[in-house]
């Protein structure tokens, strides 16, 4: 008897190992950070959710006006467009707008119409925009997102995207409740105070405000930086996250297929899936993908190395900061757009919009912080590389992202992609550029993973 019982231990041990190592390899382990500026307190964290409103003064506004009108303009070179950054000429027709007709104010007012809060989690306040459908028929699912912003985006990007998300699908099924966080160190989310603060620990954070906010299961949704922290909150607890929905992917991790078919793509597209957009967007190779890699990441160099150095300069200078932020709000949403003298800014965006986000840096002075995300992200090959997403996920492939990604190089991370968009237009800020046909695409993409959870 003694035998059998002890045989029956060793063999339910051996059992919860292995069924434990089978399905657990794609699950991300990390432990608990602490990024506040004092050391972590004792006994019962603080879990009170507070309101948070956005407010000016004038003495912030004369500030502004006065480092404006002590800016030293640099003529550009002739017929140089956009070509060598953000023309000059041009740049000083956005600066008098701004500094003559633009109203913070009134944009503050359009900010404060949804309800912000702020947490505190893992030692840093967090800011997040919470906000729930107002009409909810009979019958209708609510369901959970959050959506997670990038550089040099906010939470600002998705003010056209909610209203679409929170009234009821044209099906009728289901309705959004949308959690818009900065990330920690951007917008107003409190910088983190101690190094090592990556993508997988603001993963954690979002986790944690999820959970707080009485969702044990939920949505995720994610571009540019929002693709990493949806991805990594995907790996930590692929239970909790029903769906992931992106709009922006880098292959982590390249393979033999992926190099087979970047050397064998355009002689032999069909066995790797390519379609003609596929090709035209990859080939010649070392043109359409090294060439404007090298053309439009120099700042992620230098914010993956020093990024204080360059962050103080335009923590000090609005007029810099605004060159610098919103040449990519021109570039990365067509590239051909370095071709024109204003740079396309206002083709797909409005003069408004953009220097809200500008100000949405400045005011909260946390372009520095925000510049330092990259080199906590890129100076190492961190584990959640080598681990593959098994939620469901959505993909809206933009055509004019800075990084093109055909659906083989998804698939290789992703291995449930359920859903694959070719987009007619569109760029890296897709949220804020083309709200509909993000809220059409991540509209499909619920509706067929809701209709794999009612079929199990």
């Amino acid at each position: 008897m003694l035998f059998e019982l002890v045989l029956a231990a060793v063999v339910g041990a051996v059992l919860f190992l292995v069924v434990n190592t089978w399905r657990n390899p794609n699950i991300l382990k990390t432990e608990d950070g602490w990024w506040g500026v004092a050391d972590k307190p004792e006994g019962q964290e603080d879990t009170t959710i507070r309101p948070f409103q956005l407010s000016t003064s004038d003495l912030e506004l004369e500030d502004l006006h006065r480092r404006m009108d002590q800016t030293r303009p640099v003529p550009s070179l002739l017929n140089s467009q956009f070509n060598y950054g953000f023309n000059s000429e041009h740049l000083e027709k956005v600066i008098s707008y701004w500094r003559k007709d633009f109203d913070w104010r009134k944009q503050i007012d359009k900010i404060n119409q949804y309800p912000h809060f702020k947490t505190n989690i893992d030692g840093l306040d967090v800011h997040f925009v919470h906000v729930k459908p107002q009409e909810v028929p009979e019958g209708t699912k609510v369901i959970p997102l959050i959506m997670v912003h990038g550089w040099p985006g906010s939470f600002y990007e998705f003010y056209g995207l909610i209203p679409l998300l929170t009234k009821p699908s044209q099906s009728g099924h289901f309705v959004f409740e949308v959690v818009c966080p900065s990330i920690p160190g951007y917008g107003f989310s409190e910088a983190p105070h101690r190094k090592g603060f990556n993508s997988v620990c603001a993963a954690r954070i979002f986790h944690k405000l999820m959970k707080r906010l009485g969702f044990n299961q939920f949505y995720a949704q994610g571009g540019d930086w929002g693709w990493l922290v949806t991805t990594n909150m995907a790996q930590l607890e692929p239970r909790t996250v029903t769906g992931l929905h992106l709009n922006f992917a880098s292959p982590s991790k390249p393979g033999l297929r992926i190099t087979l078919s970047l050397l064998l793509g355009q002689y032999f597209p069909k066995l790797f899936g390519f379609t003609d957009l596929d090709l035209k967007n990859l080939y010649p190779f070392t043109k359409k993908v090294l060439g404007e890699l090298l053309q439009e990441t120099g700042y992620m160099h230098i914010q993956a190395t020093k990024p204080d150095t360059a962050g103080r300069a335009l923590n000090d200078s609005p007029v810099g900061l605004a060159a610098y932020i919103l040449e990519k709000f021109s570039t990365w949403t067509s590239k051909d757009f370095r071709n024109l003298e204003d740079g396309g800014l206002t083709r797909k965006f409005s003069l408004d919009d953009l220097l809200t986000n500008v100000m949405i840096y400045w005011t909260a002075g946390c372009i520095t912080s925000s510049m330092r995300f990259y080199k906590e992200n890129l100076k190492d090959r961190p584990p959640h590389t080598r681990i593959p997403v098994v939620v469901p996920t959505g993909f809206a492939c933009f055509p004019n992202e800075l990084m093109y990604t055909p659906e083989l190089w998804v698939r290789q991370k992703y291995r449930r992609l359920v859903s694959f968009t070719r987009m007619p237009q569109g760029g890296h800020f897709a949220a804020m550029e083309e709200p509909q046909l993000m809220a059409e695409d991540i509209n499909k993409f619920v509706k067929i993973v809701e209709s794999q959870v009612k079929g199990r």
